[in-house]
């Protein structure tokens, strides 16, 4: 089985111990190793996948937890260079009563945003099946450079490339810097992860099919929707298909989409789906990955944190 590489942001998130309340009212938080980018390659690792980060922690504490944390996940930790330069990102966030969440940053900057285009070399990919980035390291310092180049390594290496936005407009000066850079990095996507309420932002389009068809016609081969209680969505050029949200109790929020996506590249990987298949996978199959990354999400949320469950625990809570 061949590997997924991850590129993005590394830091701690500081959950809340206590939810229904706002940020500024949290009086205590346990710490919790994340970046969007970083749970996604835990979720493939952990499902028994080969998965690999391209990442700059600082010199300090929180830089040294992640790193124990990524390789105890099974993670390949080769590529995450240190610096002096910046310390380890940080995120804190609060928990509404249905486990949704308000961030606040503490990157500025922090040490990913100085990962360069010339630490990034060919052999990372060496046996890669899928890129997987995201827009919060998209930002205008290096680390922006440091994906175009990862993009066209992985291309030339014949991988998959995915991407989910996950936008985060606090990180932004401005709103429409985001949806710039994000709608830059859009052609580069064979695959494309949003969540219901990013569709318009990144297209312009209300519509998930009016959207679907306009990625399409940028080189999208294939378009992820999450659509938090309301289930999620597939879409192809050929076809469509669609899946339910397993009623469970949720705790917190953090991770369910990158829980989803990591999943979804899991089977595509170990399937050997590869960039030029998507098009033409059938609606059966399509929907049985749904299934089972609404399934794998579903054990997500019931944590606090991004914690990411193994195969045999999805196995265990869903036998059928």
């Amino acid at each position: 089985m061949k590997k997924v590489v991850a590129i993005g942001e590394l830091l701690i998130d500081f959950v809340p111990q206590q939810k229904g309340c706002a940020l500024d009212e949290v009086t205590h938080f346990e710490r919790v190793a994340g970046g969007a980018p970083a749970n996604v390659a835990a979720a493939v690792a952990r499902l028994g996948g080969r998965a690999a980060m391209i990442s700059q922690v600082g010199e300090d504490a929180f830089g040294t937890h992640i790193l124990k944390v990524l390789k105890g996940n099974g993670v390949d930790i080769s590529s995450v260079f240190r610096t002096g330069r910046a310390n380890t990102g940080l995120a804190f966030v609060s928990l509404d009563a249905t486990g949704n969440r308000e961030f606040s940053f503490f990157r500025n900057p922090s040490a990913d945003l100085f990962l360069d285009e010339t630490q990034i070399r060919p052999e990372m990919f060496t046996d890669c099946a899928a890129l997987h980035f995201c827009s919060v390291d998209l930002v205008d310092w290096p680390v922006r450079a440091a994906h175009r180049r990862a993009i066209e390594l992985a291309r030339d290496a014949g991988a998959l490339i995915s991407f989910d936005p996950n936008v985060r407009l606090p990180l932004w000066d401005d709103p429409a810097d985001c949806q710039a850079a994000i709608r830059a990095f859009l052609p580069s996507a064979d695959l494309v992860k949003l969540s219901d309420d990013e569709v318009e932002f990144v297209t312009g389009c209300t519509d998930e099919r009016a959207a679907a068809k306009q990625l399409f016609e940028g080189g999208c081969k294939l378009l992820l929707v999450t659509r938090g209680a309301n289930g999620s969505a597939v879409y192809t050029p050929q076809t469509e298909a669609f899946a339910e949200t397993l009623s469970v109790p949720v705790t917190d929020t953090t991770g369910a989409g990158d829980s989803f996506i990591g999943s979804f590249l899991y089977q595509l990987t170990r399937d050997g789906v590869g960039a030029a298949d998507l098009s033409a996978l059938p609606q059966a199959q399509l929907e049985d990955y749904l299934r089972f990354s609404a399934q794998y999400a579903s054990l997500t949320v019931q944590h606090k944190g991004a914690v990411m469950a193994t195969l045999d625990e999805v196995k265990q809570a869903y036998p059928d």
